[in-house]
């Protein structure tokens, strides 16, 4: 199955959740100021927040002006056009470095899928002959570093750990010259989840990246937070906290293969300005995919489109 396809089925809950409830307050013609309003409730409600409603609403308005929209298949290919320029406004593709190991932090609370997403990415550049070093800098949760080794072993990539409860500095501190020693091309950071209930490992994590950037000149190249696409609103909360702490550089939103409420990937990119960079679609391996903002959005309004 495509990636277009995957998404689709992956937001269909909320697509169907969004289609009929304005399907039933739909009229043609020009957009009234009534139906104007009860469309921003229904896309506060979807998770879209506030900010990206708000601009989306105005635009609509403003379009509304000069144009009918005679069926609601308009409207929602209209709505999916403006979202996916709200996303194509920040997109950003996954950096590189120009010499040495490049550095991927992945952050985000426990259960987000960031160990799963470490493992897709390891596979992804070791299936390009690449070579891969995992740092099991969760030295909190004593199952990360057991899960890394796991992956690692798959995938073929090289793993550093250090026992359960040992400075998560150090792991960081060892994989980065790990990483330049051996030459690898890739090195991928896991920190601790629930940062943001725990103000001192928001504080380990924060020296994670300080340790990274004295040992490899421009590292880590992306700060990338793991959203769990079925969180809804909560996403939003924990991008902001996080966010406050260290500098994103992008989302990864992981589980759109079920329930998933991908609304949330629009009030985060447009309240933070965070570009979403990758996605997870699935269990494979193969299931994580570079972000389509056009896919995407056509997806979360349950519109067809040629195949991404």
């Amino acid at each position: 199955m495509g990636l277009f396809q995957k998404l689709k089925q992956g937001l269909a809950r909320t697509s169907n959740n969004i289609r009929s409830k304005i399907q039933s307050i739909f009229q043609p013609g020009a957009l009234t100021d009534e139906f104007l309003d009860e469309l921003e409730a229904v896309l506060i409600q979807a998770d879209v927040g506030v900010e990206a409603t708000t601009a989306l609403i105005d635009s609509l308005r403003e379009e509304s002006r000069g144009k009918s929209f005679e069926t609601v298949e308009d409207l929602y290919r209209t709505m999916a056009e403006e979202v996916a320029g709200i996303f194509a406004s920040i997109d950003a593709p996954l950096k590189v470095a120009g010499q040495g190991p490049t550095v991927y932090t992945m952050v985000g609370v426990n259960g987000s899928g960031k160990t799963t997403t470490i493992a897709k990415l390891a596979h992804r550049y070791t299936s390009q002959n690449k070579k891969v070093v995992l740092a099991a800098a969760d030295t909190f949760r004593a199952a990360a570093g057991d899960q890394l080794e796991v992956w690692a072993k798959r995938t073929g990539a090289d793993l550093v750990r250090h026992s359960h409860g040992s400075d998560p500095g150090a792991v960081a501190f060892d994989a980065a010259r790990a990483a330049i020693a051996r030459k690898a091309d890739l090195l991928l950071v896991d920190t601790a989840g629930r940062l943001h209930t725990k103000k001192n490992l928001m504080e380990e994590l924060k020296k994670v990246i300080r340790v990274i950037s004295r040992e490899i000149p421009g590292a880590p190249h992306e700060v990338i937070l793991v959203i769990d696409g079925t969180t809804g609103q909560n996403g939003l909360i924990q991008a902001r906290v996080f966010a406050r702490a260290v500098d994103i550089t992008g989302l990864c939103i992981t589980k759109l293969d079920g329930s998933s409420k991908g609304g949330i990937a629009v009030a985060i990119a447009s309240e933070l300005g965070i570009p979403v960079k990758l996605v997870g679609v699935g269990e494979q391996a193969s299931d994580l995919r570079d972000f389509d903002a056009r896919g995407f959005a056509h997806s979360l309004f349950g519109i067809d489109q040629v195949e991404c």
